[in-house]
């Protein structure tokens, strides 16, 4: 996936353009994981937002496969085989359990029916033990933690298996140890799936034990570096702002 002269943010009801990032020029490469960071409202959320096709490009173009495809001239249908999305918050998902949610993963591939054959089954069933949430798999999505149903997210993007999967704060919610698990999983789809994964955190000392390229959102810019060139620089960074805080962290926007 390749972000060419790329801008985002959004337009008021007045059609002004509120831009939170400009001229973005930056490729996802397959087999390597790459960890978006920035300060709180400096447009992480939207650049993957837009990324995905939920949110129109204010500038720019967004190239999905080898082959040039624009990401605003595909059909939701088209867009859901090529990339898979993790958003942070509550889901709306009422009434399924976390079997059939992970099951929606499935649906770019199904009949009008949505009925799963035994090879989606498989699929579901590898997702839900790689995310750890087969012990759920009867529980209705609505009785989960948030760390849980975050994980069963997770599971659903697993299973539609795109090239490409972007993960807003996928850590968010998630214990130390679930946690490292599913960075090490990202990084797993990365290496030995090859596949294109872009993920944005807050816990930069664990993410930047895993991921391989960072993206950095700063004052409306996107500086993309090597992790091992800015990690030092990043972490001092946000420790001179912050010395109080126990944890390096940078907050979601």
């Amino acid at each position: 996936m390749r972000l060419i002269d790329v801008s985002v943010g959004f337009r008021s009801r007045q059609s002004e353009a509120h831009v939170l990032a400009k001229d973005v020029n930056a490729q996802l490469e397959a087999g390597r994981l790459t960890c978006l960071v920035g300060r709180n409202g400096m447009g992480k959320s939207t650049l993957l937002r837009t990324m995905a096709g939920f949110q129109p490009l204010l500038k720019g173009e967004i190239v999905v496969d080898d082959n040039g495809m624009s990401l605003s001239k595909l059909s939701n249908g088209e867009r859901s085989r090529l990339v898979s999305v993790v958003l942070t918050g509550n889901s709306d998902v009422h009434g399924l359990t976390v079997e059939e949610l992970v099951g929606l993963g499935r649906s770019p591939y199904t009949n009008f029916w949505g009925n799963l054959t035994e090879s989606d089954c498989r699929v579901v069933d590898n997702a839900m033990v790689l995310t750890g949430v087969t012990t759920l798999r009867k529980r209705r999505v609505e009785t989960l933690s948030d760390g849980e149903r975050q994980k069963a997210m997770t599971a659903k993007a697993l299973a539609q298996q795109t090239p490409v999967m972007l993960l807003d704060e996928p850590t968010a919610f998630l214990d130390y140890p679930s946690k490292v698990e599913t960075l090490q999983l990202l990084s797993r789809l990365a290496h030995k799936e090859g596949k294109a994964v872009l993920f944005s955190s807050h816990d930069l000392e664990l993410a930047f034990c895993y991921a391989d390229v960072v993206w950095q959102l700063e004052d409306g810019h996107l500086i993309v570096s090597e992790k091992e060139a800015v990690k030092e620089e990043l972490l001092l960074a946000y420790a001179s702002v912050a010395p109080s805080t126990s944890s390096t962290s940078f907050t979601s926007s």
